[in-house]
């Protein structure tokens, strides 16, 4: 008989509590920080090593010096970034990924090689889509039939 373990009150050893699919759960709250398009593309760069704010941005294109800086701020409230300030003149700032922030590090690699593989695939799809019009889009059979 199998056991349905969705109402435990208890959280897991990794520290998970909540169902992600329940709105205002703790693991839908990280769940929204790493699918953050900017999270997936400043973890990935500092994947690869230390970087200072000015690198990121230039790096990490179309990002606009607010959302870089928020962006490092959530991540780094979040324990997966450090921001370490060296006492030169002018100050220097570097940013490094945690050990919390480099288990990130396989996850979302994995999305940025699926899009990069399957970037045409969708963008076929997404041109089909378009030629066909919104209203003809195709009902899947089953609905059709349960309708009537």
């Amino acid at each position: 008989m199998a056991t349905d373990n969705t109402t435990s009150s208890a959280p897991s050893p990794e520290g998970s509590s909540g169902d992600p699919f329940s709105a205002g759960c703790e693991p839908r709250v990280l769940l929204h920080t790493a699918g953050d398009k900017w999270v997936i593309l400043v973890v990935n760069m500092l994947g690869d090593g230390d970087a200072r704010f000015s690198e990121l941005q230039r790096t990490v294109g179309g990002v606009s010096r607010k959302m870089l800086t928020q962006t490092l701020r959530t991540l780094e409230r979040d324990g997966l970034v450090d921001r370490t300030v060296y006492a030169n003149t002018p100050p220097r700032v570097v940013y490094s990924l945690t050990p919390l922030g480099r288990t990130l590090l396989v996850p979302l690699r994995a999305v940025r090689a699926w899009c990069e593989q399957y970037v045409g695939a969708v963008s076929s799809a997404q041109a089909a889509f378009d030629a066909r019009g919104r209203d003809q889009v195709a009902v899947p059979e089953t609905a059709v039939m349960a309708g009537g």
